[in-house]
């Protein structure tokens, strides 16, 4: 997957906004204000940050070497997939959805409906 297959993957997702808040070279894309995707646009080779279950996300990383502790946040929840190659578009769906999911469950309760 390149940089506009994985924008238009989460743009897909129910109230899903992308912007620029950390700069001009991180895309991120946020649910409901809460970020869940965060892609580096100035790294030699595509990089991206998601969000994890903190065993998935060492399960992720021990599977993969294309899948590192998140750069930049917290190494417990975030991993950080390079995007080398090495993973197959259904692995990377899987990761964003995962972590669209988290952060939707993060959510109050009112503010879930009908995204998941």
């Amino acid at each position: 997957m390149d940089i506009e297959s994985i924008r238009d993957y989460c743009l897909a997702k129910k109230k899903v906004e992308e912007g620029f808040p950390f700069g001009e070279t991180t895309l991120v894309f946020k649910v409901k204000g809460k970020i869940f995707l965060l892609a580096a646009l100035d790294a030699d080779i595509l990089q991206f940050n998601v969000k994890c279950d903190p065993e998935k996300a060492i399960e992720w990383r021990e599977k993969y070497p294309a899948v590192q502790p998140g750069y930049h946040m917290n190494k417990k929840m975030w991993n950080t997939v390079v995007m080398d190659g090495s993973l197959s578009t259904r692995i990377i769906k899987e990761m964003i959805d995962d972590s669209y999911r988290l952060v939707v469950l993060s959510l109050p309760k009112k503010d879930q409906v009908g995204l998941i």
